[in-house]
């Protein structure tokens, strides 16, 4: 499987500006309700990290965010963050090195993404981390054993990189805490769960492993509730510290106002245009918006089909305000066609981004052939680029997880504790499908039922041997991650055997887009012919991704949203 993807959208391709609007929208009827060093658009991961560096280095500044609550996306997450040779994992005695860190980002990202940006990312990453610990109440924890999603290759971490969020207590932000964006997934009640907990949550009935972190997670919960906290974790918690962060250093953040333009003046960005009024800027203009996963149009323009709003699992007020505005005023566009994709099931009241269970022992995944045509257990966003890479005459989109009832007996499916009956609603969604036998399932789903038979059989022989040549699931440490330990000779591999069976529709979901503005290593906007638009910033998913169409670990959106925001502050600055 490649490891990149060479479509990168050539800096301006697909630009669409209209005439006359470069010159920016007049401000003479606009009231002025502020006048900032900096204006941030986004309160993001990106934005709250740029708007705390900026007024650390003693710069007014004020975040504007479109929803009536702050976090964005980030928020909603699990609060991964890849950030090599960063302060924690060091501390913790991970063998990482600058030398390694470029090795593997390079071999990674391949030629899809400038040489100096990448350096960029890896040289500012773990002072930006330092600089949160240090002006924030965030604290971080490694996720030890998270492998880098390509371990194998050169200066890939097999026990991996990521770090994420420590407890946090909600308390601390006072009222402001009804104004947090609430999660994806809500944690089970009574509960303190890290991110690096759910792939010992999954096996909390079969492993003595999984049965002990589900108690820890109880007895933080407990001690939390003794104490009478708010405990906060994973996105909920990197949110919360950022905005108490900008609580402590007086930057107001503005709620529940979206912005429509950007104000340009004599070629450069000053201002920020509101539905209230404009915001000016004497410094510059950082967007951190966001992508456009919930523009329907913006989506069928620049993705492939099939594709929809409704398998995104971003942040609803994502629709690239802040990449339109940026293309008005000239900047340049890459990597439109591409996201933070992952296998996700369309439940009915939201999708499900699909991380064990499509990895655990006793699955496949089969196309509408009813033939397997991936490597399961593969990296997410790769899994969902070979859905796209699909034969016509073969298609891969909707997919089908196979499982059986041995692997429902023994594995947490999302929320749903082992052996107990799965939603009514997802069966007659049509997310979910069972049957007493594999001709009856590929009749409930449309596939022909020899070729699944025949595909069940061969899968069930190569994981009876621990071995899978078809795929190669299994090969790499990252495909061991989201597996059961007992399971023997690969972790990753058994047999369907027990029925009933089950059938759940996997499309190609995604975490957010991945394109937008064309930035620099200083995090400054570029017109397609690498100028530099005088004023502009963007970080996060508002701009093309520093990851190009790959992904190095648990945390690449996070990790480098964080730090050009950062990088955006400190330039603006003069600090960089």
């Amino acid at each position: 499987m490649s490891v990149t993807r060479r479509r990168l959208l050539a800096g301006g391709a697909g630009l669409a500006v209209a005439t006359g609007v470069q010159q920016g929208v007049s401000a003479a009827d606009l009231p002025v309700l502020g006048t900032y060093d900096v204006v941030v658009i986004g309160s993001g991961a990106a934005g709250m990290t740029a708007a705390l560096t900026a007024a650390k280095q003693g710069l007014s500044t004020v975040v504007l965010e479109k929803a009536p609550t702050f976090g964005g996306s980030a928020a909603r997450s699990g609060a991964g963050i890849w950030i090599p040779n960063n302060p924690v994992i060091l501390a913790a005695g991970v063998p990482d090195t600058p030398a390694k860190a470029a090795a593997y980002l390079a071999a990674v990202v391949g030629p899809d993404v400038p040489a100096a940006r990448q350096q960029a990312f890896l040289a500012h990453g773990p002072a930006m981390i330092s600089f949160v610990m240090a002006n924030s109440p965030l604290r971080f924890r490694w996720m030890e054993g998270y492998s880098d999603y390509y371990p194998e290759l050169t200066g890939g971490l097999p026990n991996g990189r990521s770090i994420e969020p420590d407890q946090l207590d909600g308390k601390i932000l006072g009222a402001e805490l009804a104004h947090l964006n609430p999660p994806y997934l809500e944690v089970p009640a009574g509960l303190v769960v890290f991110s690096a907990d759910y792939k010992w949550l999954a096996l909390a009935a079969v492993s003595l492993k999984g049965a002990a972190v589900a108690a820890e997670c109880l007895a933080r919960g407990t001690r939390a509730a003794v104490l009478g906290q708010t405990p906060l974790t994973m996105g909920q918690s990197l949110a919360a510290g950022l905005r108490k962060g900008l609580l402590d250093a007086g930057v107001p953040v503005r709620l529940s106002t979206p912005l429509t333009d950007l104000h340009v003046e004599n070629g450069a960005v000053v201002g920020a245009v509101t539905p209230g009024g404009l915001y000016r800027a004497r410094r510059g203009v950082i967007v951190g918006s966001g992508g456009f996963e919930h523009n329907a149009a913006m989506r069928a323009q620049y993705q492939q089909q099939p594709i929809g709003t409704e398998w995104t699992v971003g942040a609803k007020e994502n629709t690239g305000d802040g990449i339109r505005a940026g293309q008005r005023v000239g900047a340049g566009l890459a990597l439109m066609e591409d996201a933070w994709w992952g296998p996700a099931i369309p439940l009915p009241d939201d999708p499900y981004f699909c991380l064990a269970e499509r990895t655990l022992p006793g699955g496949l995944i089969v196309n509408a052939a009813g033939r397997r045509f991936v490597n399961e257990a593969a990296p997410y966003s790769d899994v969902v680029h070979t859905m796209y890479e699909r034969n016509p005459t073969d298609p891969d989109i909707p997919s089908w997880l196979i499982v059986d009832q041995n692997y429902r007996n023994r594995y947490l499916f999302k929320d749903v504790a082992p052996t107990f009956v799965l939603p009514a609603d997802w069966y007659s969604s049509g997310a979910a499908h069972k049957a007493w036998s594999l001709d009856a399932l590929a009749g409930s789903i449309g596939v022909p039922a020899a070729a699944l038979r025949s595909t069940v059989d061969r899968f069930n022989s190569l994981a009876l041997k621990g071995d899978d040549p078809d795929f190669g699931r299994g090969d790499s440490a990252y495909d061991h991650y989201y597996t059961d330990p007992a399971v023997l000779p690969d972790s990753c591999l058994a047999p369907l055997w027990l029925p009933p069976y089950y059938a759940f529709r996997i499309v190609p979901g995604d975490l957010g887009t991945k394109g937008g503005l064309v930035t620099d290593a200083r995090a400054r906007v570029l017109r397609p012919d690498g100028t530099v638009v005088p004023g502009l910033y963007a970080a996060g998913n508002a701009s093309a991704a520093v990851m190009g169409h790959s992904y190095a670990g648990a945390g690449s959106t996070i990790g480098p949203a964080m730090t050009f925001g950062y990088v955006a502050a400190r330039d603006i600055a003069g600090v960089l």
